[in-house]
């Protein structure tokens, strides 16, 4: 396994980041697809053993208990000093006032909940799950900064958020000589481009990258055109395609699966090995529920798309639009307007 920095950091990580969403109590919360323990144990020592180093979790994952599993298994089968454990706060875990969000209050409960629950002194790389509209960017920033001047937490990352809220954050915390983001995780993925629009130019100009999050598109872009599997049939309506968009996306499916076949591999590899073209891209987040998910990552390091290839994959690429018909950038400006205060159009 070649190892790599993390960002503008001296963190060295895997290529491949196992994302441990799917490892919970499946009766315990989201999801409801997520495996046991002991399933979970076999592909988290399947990866170690590999050389993986770099898994996420977040605290809400089966509420809790994902990182739970991860932790025993971490400390049953790695050693603790090489491993990456990235974990999320924000979304709520429990009932009540204060149970959610990125209040310092909330940051210094849910960073001592995380430590328990994962049995370890700290967190590598701790991340904010979403931008929390309510508390202002200086108390998150300031309070995110004393976990790791603690000890607590060694490096702090961020998740979706418009490009411009990045970029504030960014400078306050260089302007208050705070820690400082190293990583953006973000949807990243041959059927969904827009990041390529504000968020990856930005990171790649601060020194930030990112670790993507359905790097298969859910799976779709894994499989051919209309099959479905247990965990698709699982998700919300709407999640797994949009109509408007449809067209599109099939005929970058059928490439995928046409280029994989050229090759004598599988779709997923070739889906994973095009992200590995864009140099902001520390590590696509592989949901893995079998090893051969896991196998399938570790084979895509060894494939470099030709520039042919490439383009037959992105031309037929469109716009994502919301199932009104809404441009995803239309959404994104919407959105700044209302937290703002300020119409582009005025």
């Amino acid at each position: 396994m070649q190892y790599k920095k993390l960002g503008n950091s001296g963190l060295d990580v895997s290529p491949i980041c196992i994302g441990c969403m799917g490892f919970g109590h499946p009766a315990q919360g989201h999801p409801a697809w997520s495996l046991c323990e002991d399933a979970s144990r076999v592909l988290i020592r399947h990866a170690v053993e590999a050389g993986i180093n770099f898994f996420d979790t977040a605290n809400m994952y089966s509420t809790g208990s994902s990182e739970e599993f991860l932790g025993r298994a971490l400390k049953d089968f790695a050693n603790r000093d090489a491993m990456v454990i990235a974990t999320k706060l924000s979304a709520p875990t429990r009932n009540g006032p204060n149970a959610l969000g990125l209040s310092r209050k909330a940051i210094m409960t849910e960073v001592d909940h995380s430590l328990r629950r994962l049995g370890t002194d700290y967190i590598d790389l701790y991340q904010i799950h979403r931008r929390d509209q309510l508390t202002p960017w200086e108390e998150t920033l300031e309070a995110l900064h004393d976990l790791v001047k603690m000890g607590k937490v060694r490096y702090i990352g961020a998740s979706s958020m418009m490009g411009w809220e990045f970029s504030k954050a960014l400078h306050l915390q260089e302007k208050n000589g705070w820690a400082r983001f190293i990583s953006m995780q973000d949807n990243y993925n041959l059927l969904a481009r827009e990041e390529e629009r504000e968020m990856l130019p930005l990171c790649a100009d601060q020194g930030v990258q990112t670790m993507v999050y359905s790097p298969l598109a859910r799976g779709r872009l894994a499989r051919p055109w209309g099959q479905t599997t247990e965990r698709s049939k699982t998700e919300p309506a709407g999640a797994e395609q949009n109509s408007i968009t449809a067209a599109s996306d099939q005929k970058i499916v059928e490439v995928v699966g046409a280029i994989a076949a050229e090759r004598g591999v599988n779709q997923a590899q070739i889906a994973l090995a095009w992200l590995r073209r864009n140099r902001v891209v520390a590590a696509p987040i592989v949901g893995a529920l079998q090893t051969k998910h896991i196998d399938d990552a570790i084979a895509a390091l060894s494939i470099t798309l030709t520039e042919d290839e490439a383009k037959r994959l992105e031309n037929p690429y469109t716009p994502r639009v919301d199932h009104q018909g809404i441009s995803v950038p239309a959404q994104l400006r919407r959105a700044a307007e209302a937290a703002t205060g300020f119409s582009a159009d005025a």
